[in-house]
């Protein structure tokens, strides 16, 4: 019988992600994906556990307490909130994280509110019907000119409080997931489900392989990245690196493609750790992963938010390559390959 290699668990890295892309958990409304997240580690014979905060952790063992290693993946996605129903009983939201409007023109969401569940709705540009505004094509898309219309008889403010819908409720986003048959992975959200999918199936194989990682490793799933604190909180004792798996940039200027693993040299928090990017360079290379260096224009991870709340750890970042970001996304499975042999090689 032919024995696994991490390369074996692409395929169920993509399932994991598919499924926990499927449930909403835009930054503050992250519960049902964390208690998703622990009940996956309880199959795998692991004990997770949720933080006050809300994210996962999930200690793996190692061999060495004393240079320990933390792996950071966030769960969390971008997202809306309503901020004002309007007078004609449709909504003007407000973004979560780095959400832009103009990306989900047309788009079916879902209004989540406190005390009298779900209605559906499709968010579109104001007077959105081409044979009534002939300026359709020229009219500006931001969130003070596009609306959620509601999917009930509702005209007026009083129809849409009748529903229980105020502001503050939370707005879900169809993450519209596909996979097609050359490999492709195509969603919102991938940013950074793909690498909650690609942790999950890391610690699989590592359970069924039986191996020990030679530093004591750890994961954490943060639940707050998109807004900017999600590694603000933890640091197991020992640890004295961090690395963010997330999505690897992939746009003009740059190297990385879907297909590969990206490592960050610099982003908009300046370079990271020198040892540990050459380090992962280096893994890559033995790994014989498909990999690129670049640096992000217009980017932050929880590996530098970490460090700038005050652990004293070395920081790096990594991801498969993602293009659209925060858009509609596009990575493939080759790069969720790459990923997991980088991380093999560079933790073993």
């Amino acid at each position: 019988m032919k024995t696994k290699t991490v390369k074996d668990y692409t395929d169920f890295a993509v399932e994991k992600a598919c499924q926990l892309l499927a449930i909403n958990s835009p930054s503050g409304y992250t519960d049902e994906a964390a208690d998703w997240l622990i009940q996956q580690f309880k199959e795998l014979g692991y004990k997770a556990k949720k933080t006050v905060k809300g994210g996962v952790t999930v200690d793996l063992g190692g061999k060495n307490d004393k240079d320990g290693l933390l792996i950071m993946a966030h769960f969390d996605t971008l997202g809306g909130m309503v901020r004002e129903i309007k007078e004609n009983g449709r909504l003007k939201i407000t973004a979560i994280g780095g959400f832009h409007a103009e990306t989900a023109e047309t788009e079916c969401c879902v209004i989540k509110t406190k005390f009298s569940g779900e209605y559906e709705g499709t968010y579109q540009v104001e007077n959105a019907s081409a044979h009534v505004n002939d300026d359709l094509a020229a009219a500006k898309r931001n969130f003070k000119t596009m609306e959620v219309v509601i999917d009930e008889d509702v005209d007026c403010v009083e129809d849409v409080r009748a529903l229980g819908i105020q502001a503050g409720d939370f707005v879900f986003f169809d993450p519209r997931t596909k996979v097609t048959k050359s490999g492709y992975i195509k969603s919102r959200f991938l940013d950074d489900k793909l690498c909650c999918g690609i942790f999950l199936a890391f610690a699989k194989y590592l359970k069924e392989s039986g191996k020990e990682p030679e530093r004591h490793l750890y994961m954490q799933f943060t639940c707050f990245e998109e807004v900017g604190h999600g590694a603000a909180s933890y640091c197991p004792k020992g640890v004295t690196e961090m690395l963010s798996v997330d999505m690897g940039c992939v746009g003009e200027g740059l190297t990385c493609t879907e297909h590969m693993v990206s490592i960050c040299a610099k982003d908009s928090s300046g370079p990271y750790n020198y040892a540990v990017v050459k380090g992962l360079e280096e893994a890559a290379i033995r790994a014989k992963a498909d990999y690129a260096v670049d640096i992000y224009p217009s980017y932050s991870s929880d590996a530098s938010v970490a460090v700038c709340a005050g652990f004293d750890v070395r920081h790096g970042v990594i991801g498969p390559g993602v293009y659209a970001s925060h858009g509609y996304e596009r990575s493939h499975k080759d790069g969720v390959c790459n990923t997991l042999l980088l991380l093999d090689e560079y933790i073993q």
